[in-house]
Protein backbone atom coordinates (compact mmCIF):
# COMPACT_ATOMS: atom_id res chain seq x y z
CA UNK A 1 0.00 0.00 0.00
CA UNK A 2 1.09 3.76 -1.08
CA UNK A 3 2.11 5.72 1.75
CA UNK A 4 -0.18 9.32 2.85
CA UNK A 5 2.67 11.39 1.19
CA UNK A 6 3.08 9.25 -1.67
CA UNK A 7 -0.40 9.61 -2.93
CA UNK A 8 -0.18 13.45 -2.45
CA UNK A 9 2.62 13.58 -4.49
CA UNK A 10 0.91 11.72 -7.10
CA UNK A 11 -2.06 13.56 -6.81
CA UNK A 12 -0.25 16.85 -7.02
CA UNK A 13 2.07 15.69 -9.69
CA UNK A 14 -1.41 14.70 -12.12
CA UNK A 15 -3.12 17.81 -11.09
CA UNK A 16 0.05 20.31 -12.37
CA UNK A 17 0.27 17.81 -15.77
CA UNK A 18 -3.67 18.81 -16.17
CA UNK A 19 -3.43 22.23 -15.70
CA UNK A 20 -0.62 22.06 -18.06
CA UNK A 21 -2.79 20.86 -20.29
CA UNK A 22 -4.96 24.23 -20.09
CA UNK A 23 -2.03 26.71 -19.73
CA UNK A 24 -1.26 28.22 -23.40
CA UNK A 25 -3.40 31.01 -24.29
CA UNK A 26 -3.86 32.48 -27.95
CA UNK A 27 -2.93 36.08 -29.71
CA UNK A 28 -4.56 37.21 -33.01
CA UNK A 29 -3.54 40.74 -33.82
CA UNK A 30 -5.77 41.79 -36.86
CA UNK A 31 -4.00 44.56 -39.15
CA UNK A 32 -5.04 46.64 -41.89
CA UNK A 33 -2.24 44.77 -43.97
CA UNK A 34 -1.20 41.77 -41.64
CA UNK A 35 -2.42 39.29 -39.03
CA UNK A 36 0.09 38.32 -36.62
CA UNK A 37 -0.61 35.46 -33.79
CA UNK A 38 1.33 33.66 -30.98
CA UNK A 39 0.59 31.18 -28.68
CA UNK A 40 1.26 32.61 -25.01
CA UNK A 41 2.13 30.94 -21.57
CA UNK A 42 -0.06 32.19 -18.38
CA UNK A 43 3.10 33.65 -17.19
CA UNK A 44 3.48 35.31 -20.50
CA UNK A 45 5.79 33.59 -22.18
CA UNK A 46 5.98 33.48 -26.14
CA UNK A 47 6.26 29.75 -26.98
CA UNK A 48 5.36 30.35 -30.89
CA UNK A 49 4.31 33.15 -33.56
CA UNK A 50 3.01 33.55 -37.04
CA UNK A 51 2.21 35.67 -39.35
CA UNK A 52 -0.03 36.31 -42.91
CA UNK A 53 -1.80 38.68 -44.88
CA UNK A 54 -4.74 40.28 -43.89
CA UNK A 55 -7.06 39.80 -47.10
CA UNK A 56 -7.97 43.01 -49.40
CA UNK A 57 -10.96 42.13 -49.71
CA UNK A 58 -11.83 42.23 -46.18
CA UNK A 59 -15.29 40.69 -45.12
CA UNK A 60 -15.54 37.37 -44.61
CA UNK A 61 -12.18 36.69 -46.07
CA UNK A 62 -10.79 38.26 -43.08
CA UNK A 63 -12.89 36.04 -40.77
CA UNK A 64 -11.55 32.79 -42.22
CA UNK A 65 -8.10 34.02 -41.92
CA UNK A 66 -8.43 34.26 -38.56
CA UNK A 67 -10.40 31.01 -37.95
CA UNK A 68 -7.40 29.79 -39.80
CA UNK A 69 -4.86 31.28 -37.42
CA UNK A 70 -6.60 30.08 -34.38
CA UNK A 71 -6.44 26.71 -35.66
CA UNK A 72 -2.93 26.81 -36.39
CA UNK A 73 -2.48 27.71 -32.75
CA UNK A 74 -4.68 25.12 -31.55
CA UNK A 75 -2.94 22.45 -33.37
CA UNK A 76 0.44 23.95 -32.12
CA UNK A 77 -0.11 23.95 -28.77
CA UNK A 78 -1.68 20.33 -28.72
CA UNK A 79 1.61 19.67 -30.53
CA UNK A 80 3.14 20.60 -27.57
CA UNK A 81 1.19 18.89 -25.27
CA UNK A 82 -1.01 21.59 -24.37
CA UNK A 83 -4.48 22.80 -24.90
CA UNK A 84 -5.84 26.76 -25.19
CA UNK A 85 -7.32 28.18 -22.25
CA UNK A 86 -8.38 31.27 -23.91
CA UNK A 87 -8.28 33.18 -27.28
CA UNK A 88 -7.57 36.74 -27.40
CA UNK A 89 -7.70 38.98 -30.65
CA UNK A 90 -7.57 42.78 -31.25
CA UNK A 91 -8.82 44.78 -34.31
CA UNK A 92 -7.91 48.48 -35.51
CA UNK A 93 -11.07 50.15 -34.52
CA UNK A 94 -14.12 49.72 -31.92
CA UNK A 95 -15.38 46.95 -30.28
CA UNK A 96 -19.17 46.80 -29.20
CA UNK A 97 -18.63 43.32 -27.07
CA UNK A 98 -22.50 43.48 -25.90
CA UNK A 99 -24.00 43.50 -29.72
CA UNK A 100 -20.81 41.48 -30.88
CA UNK A 101 -19.95 44.24 -33.08
CA UNK A 102 -16.38 45.91 -34.29
CA UNK A 103 -15.80 48.55 -36.85
CA UNK A 104 -12.39 48.88 -38.18
CA UNK A 105 -11.93 51.26 -41.12
CA UNK A 106 -9.00 49.79 -42.55
CA UNK A 107 -10.55 45.98 -43.30
CA UNK A 108 -13.10 46.25 -46.06
CA UNK A 109 -16.72 45.49 -44.93
CA UNK A 110 -15.64 45.87 -41.26
CA UNK A 111 -18.28 48.56 -40.48
CA UNK A 112 -21.13 47.44 -37.53
CA UNK A 113 -19.42 44.10 -38.53
CA UNK A 114 -20.25 40.62 -36.47
CA UNK A 115 -17.59 39.67 -35.72
CA UNK A 116 -17.62 38.49 -32.23
CA UNK A 117 -20.67 36.26 -33.34
CA UNK A 118 -19.09 34.62 -35.64
CA UNK A 119 -16.02 33.65 -33.57
CA UNK A 120 -17.52 32.72 -30.70
CA UNK A 121 -19.56 29.78 -33.11
CA UNK A 122 -15.97 28.59 -34.30
CA UNK A 123 -13.46 29.39 -30.86
CA UNK A 124 -13.76 27.01 -28.27
CA UNK A 125 -12.93 28.55 -24.74
CA UNK A 126 -12.69 31.90 -23.70
CA UNK A 127 -12.56 34.34 -26.56
CA UNK A 128 -11.82 38.13 -26.10
CA UNK A 129 -12.16 40.90 -28.34
CA UNK A 130 -10.45 44.73 -27.94
CA UNK A 131 -8.91 47.41 -29.95
CA UNK A 132 -5.59 47.78 -30.94
CA UNK A 133 -5.03 50.24 -28.80
CA UNK A 134 -6.11 48.58 -25.59
CA UNK A 135 -3.82 45.38 -26.72
CA UNK A 136 -0.91 47.91 -26.92
CA UNK A 137 -1.43 49.11 -23.39
CA UNK A 138 -2.33 46.27 -21.86
CA UNK A 139 0.64 44.35 -23.33
CA UNK A 140 3.31 47.02 -22.26
CA UNK A 141 1.84 46.96 -18.39
CA UNK A 142 1.53 43.30 -18.11
CA UNK A 143 5.34 42.42 -19.64
CA UNK A 144 6.59 45.75 -21.04
CA UNK A 145 8.27 49.03 -20.13
CA UNK A 146 5.18 49.82 -17.91
CA UNK A 147 5.15 46.37 -16.06
CA UNK A 148 3.17 46.54 -13.10
CA UNK A 149 2.29 50.26 -13.44
CA UNK A 150 -1.84 51.17 -12.92
CA UNK A 151 -1.59 54.67 -15.31
CA UNK A 152 -0.50 53.88 -18.07
CA UNK A 153 -0.50 55.58 -21.62
CA UNK A 154 0.35 53.57 -24.75
CA UNK A 155 0.48 56.56 -27.65
CA UNK A 156 0.88 54.54 -31.05
CA UNK A 157 2.16 56.87 -33.85
CA UNK A 158 1.74 54.81 -37.08
CA UNK A 159 0.05 55.31 -40.29
CA UNK A 160 -2.33 57.17 -37.72
CA UNK A 161 -2.32 57.81 -34.41
CA UNK A 162 -4.00 56.31 -31.58
CA UNK A 163 -3.77 55.87 -27.55
CA UNK A 164 -4.39 52.89 -25.45
CA UNK A 165 -5.36 54.31 -22.08
CA UNK A 166 -5.44 52.95 -18.28
CA UNK A 167 -6.72 54.73 -15.26
CA UNK A 168 -5.80 52.90 -11.93
CA UNK A 169 -5.68 49.58 -13.40
CA UNK A 170 -8.56 50.01 -15.77
CA UNK A 171 -8.90 50.28 -19.26
CA UNK A 172 -10.82 53.90 -20.65
CA UNK A 173 -12.99 52.36 -23.46
CA UNK A 174 -15.78 55.34 -23.17
CA UNK A 175 -18.88 55.38 -24.45
CA UNK A 176 -18.65 53.78 -27.77
CA UNK A 177 -15.07 52.63 -27.77
CA UNK A 178 -13.67 56.08 -28.58
CA UNK A 179 -11.66 56.63 -26.21
CA UNK A 180 -8.37 56.84 -26.90
CA UNK A 181 -8.54 58.41 -30.25
CA UNK A 182 -6.20 60.90 -30.03
CA UNK A 183 -5.93 61.65 -33.65
CA UNK A 184 -8.61 64.10 -33.17
CA UNK A 185 -6.54 66.25 -30.51
CA UNK A 186 -7.03 70.06 -31.73
CA UNK A 187 -3.34 71.32 -31.96
CA UNK A 188 -3.57 73.72 -34.06
CA UNK A 189 -5.67 76.99 -34.69
CA UNK A 190 -6.24 76.89 -38.09
CA UNK A 191 -8.21 74.65 -38.99
CA UNK A 192 -7.55 72.32 -42.72
CA UNK A 193 -9.53 70.56 -44.52
CA UNK A 194 -8.11 67.08 -44.18
CA UNK A 195 -8.70 67.41 -40.13
CA UNK A 196 -12.07 66.90 -41.51
CA UNK A 197 -11.28 63.08 -42.12
CA UNK A 198 -8.08 62.44 -40.09
CA UNK A 199 -8.20 65.21 -37.17
CA UNK A 200 -5.43 67.53 -36.15
CA UNK A 201 -2.98 65.73 -34.49
CA UNK A 202 -2.90 62.51 -37.15
CA UNK A 203 -2.83 65.10 -40.07
CA UNK A 204 -0.20 67.06 -38.66
CA UNK A 205 2.18 64.57 -36.97
CA UNK A 206 1.56 60.63 -38.02
CA UNK A 207 3.50 58.31 -39.81
CA UNK A 208 1.65 59.03 -42.71
CA UNK A 209 2.08 62.76 -42.63
CA UNK A 210 5.51 62.48 -42.03
CA UNK A 211 5.79 60.58 -45.55
CA UNK A 212 3.85 62.93 -47.16
CA UNK A 213 5.88 65.84 -45.73
CA UNK A 214 8.89 64.59 -46.49
CA UNK A 215 8.22 63.37 -50.09
CA UNK A 216 7.17 67.13 -50.79
CA UNK A 217 10.15 68.45 -49.67
CA UNK A 218 12.44 66.25 -51.54
CA UNK A 219 10.45 66.91 -54.59
CA UNK A 220 10.94 70.70 -53.49
CA UNK A 221 14.54 70.22 -52.99
CA UNK A 222 16.76 68.67 -55.64
CA UNK A 223 19.68 70.59 -54.61
CA UNK A 224 19.53 68.41 -51.17
CA UNK A 225 18.04 65.51 -52.42
CA UNK A 226 19.14 64.20 -56.22
CA UNK A 227 16.58 62.41 -58.34
CA UNK A 228 18.65 59.80 -58.59
CA UNK A 229 19.66 59.28 -55.27
CA UNK A 230 15.34 58.91 -54.70
CA UNK A 231 13.97 57.19 -57.60
CA UNK A 232 10.30 57.15 -57.68
CA UNK A 233 10.51 59.04 -54.47
CA UNK A 234 8.95 55.92 -52.69
CA UNK A 235 8.50 55.69 -48.57
CA UNK A 236 11.22 54.11 -47.39
CA UNK A 237 13.61 56.69 -49.44
CA UNK A 238 12.18 59.73 -48.62
CA UNK A 239 11.34 59.32 -45.01
CA UNK A 240 14.87 57.71 -44.65
CA UNK A 241 16.81 60.75 -46.67
CA UNK A 242 14.87 63.61 -45.03
CA UNK A 243 16.05 61.32 -41.63
CA UNK A 244 19.41 61.15 -42.52
CA UNK A 245 19.88 64.80 -43.39
CA UNK A 246 18.28 66.04 -40.38
CA UNK A 247 21.15 63.84 -38.27
CA UNK A 248 23.81 65.83 -40.66
CA UNK A 249 22.53 69.08 -39.84
CA UNK A 250 20.55 69.71 -43.31
CA UNK A 251 18.57 73.22 -41.77
CA UNK A 252 15.47 72.21 -43.67
CA UNK A 253 15.51 68.51 -42.95
CA UNK A 254 15.79 69.92 -39.08
CA UNK A 255 13.10 72.22 -39.88
CA UNK A 256 10.72 69.47 -40.75
CA UNK A 257 11.41 67.05 -38.00
CA UNK A 258 11.29 70.12 -35.21
CA UNK A 259 7.80 70.55 -36.58
CA UNK A 260 6.87 67.33 -35.66
CA UNK A 261 8.80 66.59 -32.62
CA UNK A 262 6.52 69.68 -31.57
CA UNK A 263 3.05 68.17 -32.50
CA UNK A 264 4.10 65.04 -30.78
CA UNK A 265 5.59 67.23 -27.47
CA UNK A 266 2.02 69.06 -27.59
CA UNK A 267 0.15 65.54 -27.59
CA UNK A 268 2.16 63.37 -25.10
CA UNK A 269 1.67 67.18 -23.00
CA UNK A 270 -2.29 66.63 -23.35
CA UNK A 271 -2.35 63.21 -22.06
CA UNK A 272 -0.16 63.84 -19.10
CA UNK A 273 -2.13 66.84 -18.04
CA UNK A 274 -5.58 65.23 -18.44
CA UNK A 275 -4.68 61.10 -17.29
CA UNK A 276 -1.88 61.59 -14.78
CA UNK A 277 -0.29 58.46 -15.99
CA UNK A 278 2.82 57.12 -13.97
CA UNK A 279 4.42 55.86 -17.41
CA UNK A 280 3.63 57.18 -21.55
CA UNK A 281 5.16 54.49 -23.90
CA UNK A 282 5.40 55.65 -27.14
CA UNK A 283 5.13 53.04 -30.21
CA UNK A 284 4.64 52.99 -33.78
CA UNK A 285 6.48 53.02 -37.02
CA UNK A 286 7.44 56.72 -36.64
CA UNK A 287 10.13 55.84 -33.62
CA UNK A 288 12.14 53.03 -35.36
CA UNK A 289 13.88 57.03 -35.75
CA UNK A 290 13.65 57.40 -31.89
CA UNK A 291 17.22 58.95 -32.07
CA UNK A 292 15.49 62.33 -33.67
CA UNK A 293 12.84 62.32 -31.58
CA UNK A 294 12.56 60.47 -28.52
CA UNK A 295 14.93 62.76 -26.39
CA UNK A 296 13.24 66.36 -27.88
CA UNK A 297 9.63 64.88 -26.72
CA UNK A 298 10.40 64.18 -23.43
CA UNK A 299 12.35 67.64 -23.19
CA UNK A 300 9.70 69.69 -25.18
CA UNK A 301 6.42 68.35 -23.40
CA UNK A 302 7.20 69.43 -20.26
CA UNK A 303 6.66 73.29 -21.28
CA UNK A 304 3.22 72.33 -22.08
CA UNK A 305 1.88 69.66 -19.23
CA UNK A 306 0.79 70.67 -16.18
CA UNK A 307 3.76 70.62 -14.08
CA UNK A 308 3.44 68.29 -11.14
CA UNK A 309 2.56 65.83 -13.63
CA UNK A 310 5.15 66.07 -16.10
CA UNK A 311 7.75 65.83 -13.22
CA UNK A 312 6.57 62.03 -11.84
CA UNK A 313 5.51 60.64 -15.08
CA UNK A 314 8.24 58.49 -17.40
CA UNK A 315 8.55 58.71 -21.22
CA UNK A 316 9.51 55.63 -22.94
CA UNK A 317 9.86 53.58 -25.90
CA UNK A 318 7.85 50.42 -26.22
CA UNK A 319 10.15 47.72 -25.21
CA UNK A 320 7.49 44.62 -26.37
CA UNK A 321 7.90 46.92 -30.17
CA UNK A 322 5.03 44.79 -32.88
CA UNK A 323 4.38 42.63 -30.27
CA UNK A 324 2.58 44.69 -27.67
CA UNK A 325 -0.69 43.86 -29.18
CA UNK A 326 -0.08 40.49 -29.10
CA UNK A 327 1.04 40.31 -25.17
CA UNK A 328 -2.24 42.46 -24.64
CA UNK A 329 -4.46 40.15 -26.36
CA UNK A 330 -3.08 37.00 -24.35
CA UNK A 331 -3.76 39.19 -20.65
CA UNK A 332 -7.46 40.54 -22.34
CA UNK A 333 -7.97 36.51 -23.11
CA UNK A 334 -6.56 35.65 -19.44
CA UNK A 335 -8.20 38.26 -17.60
CA UNK A 336 -11.53 38.60 -19.99
CA UNK A 337 -11.17 41.88 -20.73
CA UNK A 338 -14.03 42.42 -22.15
CA UNK A 339 -14.45 38.72 -22.83
CA UNK A 340 -17.60 36.66 -24.21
Amino acid sequence: MKKASEVKRNLKRNNLRIKNKYEYVAAIDVGGTKMASALFTEKGQLMFGAEIPTPTDGGEQAVQQIISLYLQLEAEARKRGHRLLATGVCIPGMVNPKKGLVWAPNIKGWKDFPLIKILKKEISGRLSVISDRTAYVLGEAWMGVAKDKKNVIYLAVGTGIGAGLMSDGRIIHGQADLAGAVGWMALNREFKKEYLRLGCFESEASGAAFFKKARALVKSHPEIFPEEKTPGHKIKEAVEMVCQAARDGESLALKLIEEFQDYLAMGVANLVSTLNPEVVVLGGGLFKSADLFLEPIKKKFKLWAQPLASKSVKISLSALGQQAALYGCAWAALNEEWGT
